[in-house]
């Protein structure tokens, strides 16, 4: 039997970890997707609060901040292939801390170790693009009519840059070559509201370089997907009629490397699972 997957999802805040989770194993209850559940799953209280939000046309809450919850679906693919999908259920600020602190918990830890590959969820639209130390001419922050010493903080891609490289090194993994596992996608959250038709791949080599050279540095083949887990931004107070009326599983798409738009969003996982573990 083919070694089994482990297939870790990583996101800061406001990416739509949670939405991606509830609308996800909403396709897998209803088998209107690529892949089936292969067992029980654990901790789906965040979830199903989740869908019961969008079955009724309203956004959910986003996960406070102090919350780290696994949960581990089985899930296999038509041909057989099974996998663990790791979705840690946490505040999305804790990613940030990660970084920050330059800690991270056992939680983490072991799951980075047993993962055979890693999904990075990037919200473009709310992603800070201005300048910091690694964009700015040195010269900027020396000399002598420089009188006060301003304290800069690194943008948002170079923080993620780094959070990248603390999974590595916890990983152990020798960079002396580009990596073929874990296999890393990239999927650029919340596509509707970019408005664009862009390849995924393209759009994050312009708005984001300098991530996306270091990513083709030191990854063999990295892939890059669109991914709207909602279809169209919701309210968490106004319930939106055409969703209750319709239901959620009806609602939202992945954009697919060569630019095809689909509407089954498990497809990012079942494309790393039709790959040996």
């Amino acid at each position: 039997m083919p070694a089994q997957h482990s297939i870790l999802l990583v996101g800061e805040s406001n990416v739509g970890k949670t939405h991606y989770g509830a609308q996800f194993l909403k396709r897998l209850m209803v088998e209107s997707c690529a892949l089936k559940r292969n067992g029980a799953a654990t901790n789906l209280e965040a979830f199903t609060t989740a869908l019961s939000s969008l079955a009724d046309g309203k956004a959910t809450d986003h996960t406070p901040a102090s919350t780290y919850v696994e949960s581990v679906w089985p899930i296999k693919d038509e041909a057989g292939r099974t996998a663990e999908l790791v979705w840690p259920d946490y505040g999305g600020e804790q990613v940030r801390n990660l970084v920050k602190q330059r800690r991270i918990p056992a939680a983490w830890r072991e799951r980075v170790l047993a993962a055979t590959d890693w999904v990075v969820l990037l919200r473009l639209h709310s992603l800070r693009a201005e300048d910091d130390l690694f964009s700015r001419p040195l010269q900027v922050f020396t000399g002598p009519e420089i009188k006060e010493v301003t304290e800069y903080e690194p943008s948002d891609q170079a923080r993620t840059i780094e959070l990248l490289q603390m999974l590595l090194y916890l990983a152990q993994l020798n960079l002396d070559r580009k990596l073929r596992k874990p296999r890393l996608t990239v999927l650029l959250s919340c596509w509707d509201e970019l408005e664009t038709s862009e390849l995924p791949e393209k759009l994050l080599a312009a708005t984001l370089p300098m991530f996306w050279s270091f990513v083709r540095s030191n990854w063999e083949s990295p892939t890059v997907m669109g991914l709207s887990a909602l279809e169209k931004a919701l309210s968490r107070t106004e319930s939106n009629e055409e969703y209750a009326i319709r239901g959620p599983e009806e609602f939202g798409y992945v954009i697919l490397p060569d630019g095809k738009k689909d509407k089954d969003i498990t497809l990012p996982i079942q494309r790393l699972m039709a790959q040996p573990a």
